[in-house]
């Protein structure tokens, strides 16, 4: 198995990416989803993803037992579509969404950017996805069918784009009672740039209001907590957040979201929105350590993870936990192998 595992990273990085690379970001993503998502539905294709799979190494965190440490990022199955897939390809765990109360197309494209020499993406979505309600009831058929993975599965929540931020309670609340019995753990996005004011519910009062909220709603918030933050905080922020993390019972941070630092962009290929990828890597690294320094919440590291190297970075910087999405896009389901290997 890891001979054809090592054909298949070579098919991959030969004839898969260039393929889809032909095509406009956009449209990639959506073949790569919607042909996952035909393969969760039967047995025989779930068989062929499995020769990815990397060896078992248990990882117990937030309750919650991962077969290993590596998860697939909120953004890549933002609608919950391919759940036996990313299982079938060895993922440890997956986060979809990110999910808002409201079906929404996010913002105007093209709105996916490829950076090939830097091995990064720009990206300007705005959380589209088909909203709550339908993603409830896809995880609910999901769950009726008996494909439901054998993996924790986070639920990333989000606002709404057309609600006001002073209802942002509300809107993500609203998400998670329909979500809640499905996830394993919750995540909190209020860190993504491409949702204007998105980032204002990293300010302590705002972010305890938030949690305030999610923790006394009215169906009991039972599952972990966990917060997706900003790789753009100062120091002070970053302080606050972690005093309100703590005040509040988080389970956990996941750093980090996508940056609005595109100093190593070439001005001639820069384009507005979050950027991800080995740019963000050692922004990334370092807000981990920083964590770590000064709070025992535990930590996912998700940034600029492309290889076994900056895996292991992320691990010894004090990260439980690891996310793929720029770099599974770049290097393949074989990534997941490689990682493994070298723990």
């Amino acid at each position: 198995m890891v001979e054809a595992a090592a054909q298949m990273k070579n098919r991959y990085e030969r004839i898969v990416r260039p393929l889809l690379f032909s095509l406009d970001p956009e449209t990639a993503h959506r073949l790569t989803i919607n042909s996952l998502r035909g393969a969760s539905h039967f047995d025989s294709a779930l068989r062929v993803l499995k020769i990815f799979q990397p060896p078992s190494k248990p990882k117990t965190l937030f309750g919650l037992t991962f077969p290993n440490p590596i998860g697939l990022a909120a953004g890549l199955d933002k609608n919950g579509v391919a759940l036996p897939a990313w299982a079938a390809l060895g993922f440890g765990f997956v986060e979809i969404g990110t999910v808002t109360a409201k079906a929404q197309p996010g913002n105007p494209g093209p709105r996916i950017f490829r950076l090939p020499k830097q091995r990064a993406l720009i990206n300007r979505l705005g959380f589209n996805n088909d909203g709550a309600d339908a993603i409830a009831e896809r995880l609910r058929k999901l769950r009726e069918s008996g494909r439901w993975p054998a993996i924790p599965v986070g639920i990333n929540i989000g606002k709404s784009k057309a609600t006001p931020l002073v209802e942002a309670a509300d809107d993500y609340l609203y998400s998670l009672r329909l979500l809640h019995d499905f996830a394993d753990y919750i995540t909190l996005n209020v860190s993504s740039p491409n949702t204007p004011g998105l980032r204002d519910l990293q300010e302590p009062t705002a972010l305890s209001a938030l949690l305030h909220a999610i923790r006394n709603n009215s169906g009991g918030a039972t599952k972990p907590v966990l917060i997706k933050i900003s790789p753009d905080l100062l120091p002070a922020e970053l302080e606050g957040i972690l005093n309100v993390c703590a005040e509040n019972g988080v389970a956990g941070l996941i750093a980090t979201n996508t940056t609005l630092d595109h100093s190593s962009v070439p001005r001639e290929l820069d384009e507005e929105g979050g950027l991800s990828g080995p740019p963000l890597r050692e922004k990334a690294t370092a807000l981990i350590r920083d964590i770590v320094a000064k709070s025992a919440i535990p930590v996912i590291a998700s940034g600029g993870i492309c290889d076994a190297e900056s895996a292991r970075e992320k691990f010894q910087a004090g990260a439980q936990l690891i996310q793929l999405y720029t770099g599974l896009i770049y290097r393949g389901p074989r990534l997941l192998r490689e990682i493994m290997e070298m723990m």
